[in-house]
């Protein structure tokens, strides 16, 4: 009798378990699709200044907010517009206005810093994101905010598990994002400019690059980067708030690392696999072990793995090991 309950409990658990698996998969590259977008505002800087612009969450943040405020601003004022509309249009607005903010903090706060001891950018940047929280509570206030749902909401079922219209828009959003920015880098004069002077800024400079509009030029793509994740965090998640750009933008930071920091390909295959890592572990490791390793405990599967990569690989999975810049 046992053998039998054994085997007639096994099937239906082996494909209970493959369907959380796949649900989760799913999940993991929705939720690394958008650490992706941020991790590449993170390399982007790094790659170009050497600067790690800790306020680059806030940004994230404050594209959230902004998409959310034109949405309440259309519902109120065109009650009848088309949902995929406003999403297309707040999404514009909190592109322009993220890029106009992270223009202004590079040339307020990091530009007179550059030949400073890199320990005063970090500190900046510290200071910058919590004035950007500061700011984001006064003027949208500190409380929680419902994100509309201006897509359809039903489900789609994919081989036993299921997936919105708002993640598939996601996987679609950071697909063309990625390749367009992939081109820009490296099909356009303005990305060749980008390389050189992440090269040699001294050498770009001879060759008639203007670094000061390079540098703002890779602030601002950062920025539409993360205004595209702050407004498909909030479509997807369903709420914005003041503080919600302080844990995407470390784990996007981890991503960077995690992948190579400074390596484009690097911080999207290191944001792909922090998503992946964290969803199995709060879903799909969460259910075999009844809950106690769930979701609250992903941050802890995901630092875990970064140790271990890190240990054995300091530069990252796809960083190349090179001297430091004369």
């Amino acid at each position: 009798p046992w053998r039998a309950f054994f085997f007639y409990n096994r099937a239906p658990f082996g494909r209970l378990a493959i369907d959380i698996l796949l649900q989760q998969i799913i999940n993991g590259l929705v939720l690394g699709s958008m650490y992706a977008l941020l991790a590449l505002g993170y390399t982007m800087v790094d790659g170009i200044i050497n600067l790690i612009n800790f306020a680059h969450g806030e940004v994230l943040m404050v594209g959230a907010l902004t998409s959310w405020t034109v949405v309440g601003v259309l519902q109120q004022y065109a009650p009848g517009m088309a949902g995929w509309l406003m999403l297309v249009i707040s999404l514009v607005c909190a592109c322009v206005v993220a890029a106009g903010l992270n223009f202004a903090i590079e040339k307020i706060a990091y530009k007179p810093l550059r030949n400073a001891p890199k320990l005063a950018p970090l500190i900046t940047a510290i200071g910058v994101s919590i004035l950007l929280q500061t700011l984001a509570m006064v003027i949208w206030k500190p409380n929680y905010k419902s994100f509309p749902t201006l897509l359809p909401s039903d489900p789609i079922p994919v081989a036993g598990a299921v997936i919105t219209p708002t993640q598939i828009l996601i996987l679609a959003v950071t697909a063309v994002a990625l390749a367009l920015l992939m081109w820009l880098v490296n099909g356009t004069k303005l990305g060749r400019a980008m390389r050189a002077t992440a090269e040699n800024p001294r050498v770009a400079t001879l060759m008639g690059v203007k670094p000061d509009i390079v540098i703002s030029a890779t602030f601002m793509i950062g920025a539409v980067l993360a205004a595209l994740a702050g407004v498909m965090w909030a479509s997807n998640y369903g709420t914005v708030q003041h503080g919600m750009g302080f844990l995407p933008g470390l784990k996007a930071f981890t991503a960077a690392v995690f992948g190579g920091i400074g390596n484009l390909a690097g911080a999207v295959v290191g944001g792909i696999l922090l998503g992946l890592i964290e969803a199995i572990a709060s879903g799909y490791i969460g259910d075999l072990t009844g809950g106690v390793l769930g979701s609250h405990y992903a941050d802890i599967f995901a630092f875990v793995v970064l140790i271990a990569v890190l240990t054995l690989r300091p530069s990252g999975l796809l960083g190349e090991r090179v001297s430091d810049r004369a």
